[in-house]
């Protein structure tokens, strides 16, 4: 049998990725674990087993127990981090300042085997500051193009609303496309790769607004909270020192992390849930809005791009609590997550103090599920 290599995540194969074949029988669960994890390209079954998902998560919870050395708590956000390293996903941290938003990207970083770099941004920025620039080298006359730091594999952004519009915008053809443009030549970015943003709630004056452009680029924006009391005393015995914090080491390599994702994009969903998901993102634009009492609060609902994202981030969470398939509360789970930086609402609503979480809310607790 001639065997074929999976295919390269990007936008060409988007079908595949969550329009399984209706013909293919799915995998049993006594299926005996192969010896190593083995791409689905290369398996002649395009669906995945219960099996098969255990044997390509086995590296989950090391990193988990990796990541928990130097974070207390905060397993909302840890999640959603695994989320978007298994989907290719950008992430967007909202917080006020000392909630770790910062210390669990790099740790994480410092867990995965690729590069990584971190970015601060602030107003004076520049977009060769990011992406590079063409040199004069007067020795020969030649101009020559220096790579900027974004041609890493893992990017913290940290504090990214604090750099103008015009930097920000260096970040959009990069986010999208995992390509990069110098001059008149364009550059492939290395895969993985992954932009983990951080931004807080406080201290608007000196920032600039991220544009909905770059916004609808992050599958998730995440909002950070304070931990509870326990885990708040837990911070408290593992901190309160001048000793350096743990050094994390790294858990995972960068070929387990794509073939988690050839797994991923494998795992079954059923129609009435596909069905459910554009049900979900079509309820946030205004004129099927009005149904659901939502008239006139909604002034721009989730695009096209929100459906696979919630897609895939759904195929993700089941994938992490170890199933081959995907139920409604894998997409109810990750919902407000994928969609709250998609809702922009009305003057109306905001006069009304309504937000765009009490209209997701409101759509996830009214509309039917399969």
């Amino acid at each position: 049998m001639t065997q074929r290599t999976a295919p390269p995540l990007s936008e060409q194969h988007l079908d595949s990725r969550y329009q399984p074949s209706h013909g293919a029988a799915v995998i049993p669960d006594a299926r005996p674990p192969e010896p190593r994890p083995v791409p689905v390209g290369l398996r002649p079954d395009p669906r995945a087993g219960r099996a098969t998902v255990m044997e390509n998560s086995a590296w989950v919870l090391p990193l988990q127990q990796e990541i928990g050395r130097v974070i207390v708590g905060q397993k909302h956000l840890l999640d959603r981090l695994l989320i978007a390293l298994l989907t290719n996903g950008h992430v967007l941290l909202e917080g006020v300042p000392g909630l770790a938003k910062t210390l669990a990207l790099k740790t994480l970083a410092s867990c995965v085997a690729v590069r990584f770099k971190r970015l601060q941004f602030t107003p004076d920025m520049l977009p060769a500051d990011i992406v590079g620039t063409m040199i004069y080298n007067p020795q020969d006359g030649v101009f020559r193009t220096k790579h900027g730091p974004i041609f890493s594999n893992l990017i913290l952004a940290d504090e990214i609303n604090r750099a103008p519009a015009k930097v920000q915008s260096a970040l959009l053809e990069a986010m999208q496309e995992r390509q990069v443009t110098i001059g008149d030549e364009t550059y492939a970015l290395p895969n993985p790769f992954l932009v983990l943003a951080t931004q807080n709630p406080l201290e608007q004056e000196g920032t600039y607004p991220l544009p909905e452009a770059q916004i609808d680029r992050f599958m998730m924006k995440v909002i950070v909270n304070y931990p509870n009391r326990t885990e708040e005393r837990a911070i408290l015995d593992a901190m309160a020192t001048t000793e350096a914090l743990p050094v994390p080491r790294p858990v995972v390599s960068a070929e387990q992390i794509v073939n988690a994702r050839h797994v991923v994009n494998t795992l079954y969903v059923d129609d009435k849930i596909r069905d459910y998901i554009v049900d979900l993102v079509v309820a946030t634009r205004p004129p099927i809005a009005a149904s659901f009492n939502l008239n006139g609060y909604i002034q721009n609902g989730a695009s096209p791009r929100a459906t696979i994202a919630l897609t895939l981030a759904a195929r993700a969470m089941a994938f992490l609590n170890g199933r081959h398939f995907v139920t409604p509360q894998d997409v109810k789970t990750i919902a407000l997550d994928v969609l709250r930086h998609r809702v922009s609402l009305t003057y109306e609503a905001e006069a009304e103090n309504i937000t765009s979480e009490n209209v997701i809310e409101k759509i996830l607790n009214t509309l039917p599920v399969p």
